[in-house]
C-alpha cells in the first residue's frame, strides 16, 4: 500500500533529486574528481555539510546516479515488452524508451562514459550487472524477430545501436534528432 508522502518526506525527496540532478550536470562539466560537495550543495542550494542528509558523501551520490539510471532502465524496459502486443512492437517501443533517455538524460550518460571507474567496486559491480539485464531484455526482443540469428550477434545489434543513440550528448542537437536515431536504430537492429 503507497502512502501520500508527508511534505516534509517528499521536501526531502524533492532534495535528494536536486542534489542528484546538480551532480549530474557538475560532474557532466567538470568531471567526478573536479566537484566537491560545497559544489554539489551550492548547485542545489544548499551548504556542502547539508549534502550529508541526504548522502555518505560524493561517492554515495554518484552511485545512486548510476545504480538509479541503471535500475530505472531495466524497470521501464520490462514494462515497455510486457505492453507491447508483438515483439515488433516491443522493439520499436524499447527504441523509443531509450531515445527517450538519451534525449533526457544527456549528462548522465557523459557521466557514466567518464567516471563509471570513480565508484566503488561493489557499486561498479551493480551498475554492470543492471547493464547486462537491460541488454538482455532487448536480446530477448531480437532474437522473437531474429531466431536464426546468434545470440552473441543479436548482443552486438543491441550494444552498437546504445552506442548510437547514446553519441546523442555529444551531437549538440539532441532535439531534432529524435525521428532519425529511432530510424537509426531500427535499421541497425533489422541489418
Amino acid at each position: 500500500m503507497n502512502e501520500t508522502p508527508t511534505p516534509r518526506s517528499q521536501a526531502k525527496a524533492d532534495r535528494r533529486q536536486a542534489l542528484l540532478d546538480a551532480a549530474a550536470s557538475l560532474f557532466a562539466e567538470r568531471g567526478f574528481t573536479r566537484v566537491s560537495l560545497e559544489d554539489l550543495g551550492s548547485a542545489a542550494g544548499i551548504s556542502g555539510p547539508a549534502v550529508y542528509r541526504h548522502f555518505d558523501g560524493k561517492q554515495d551520490v554518484l552511485a545512486a546516479m548510476l545504480v538509479d539510471t541503471s535500475t530505472d532502465l531495466c524497470t521501464g524496459a520490462k514494462t515497455v515488452i510486457e505492453s507491447a502486443a508483438t515483439p515488433r512492437a516491443a522493439l520499436e517501443s524499447l527504441i523509443e524508451f531509450h531515445v527517450e533517455f538519451a534525449l533526457g538524460n544527456p549528462n548522465v550518460i557523459r557521466v557514466q562514459d567518464r567516471d563509471l571507474d570513480s565508484l566503488t567496486d561493489d557499486d561498479k559491480h551493480t551498475v554492470r550487472a543492471l547493464q547486462r539485464s537491460y541488454v538482455e531484455l532487448w536480446v530477448s526482443t531480437l532474437a522473437q524477430l531474429h531466431p536464426d540469428a546468434a545470440t552473441t550477434e543479436l548482443r552486438t545489434r543491441a550494444h552498437a545501436t546504445f552506442g548510437l543513440i547514446n553519441s546523442t550528448p555529444h551531437s549538440g542537437r539532441a532535439d531534432s534528432t529524435r525521428a532519425v536515431l529511432e530510424r537509426m536504430a531500427l535499421a541497425a537492429l533489422d541489418a
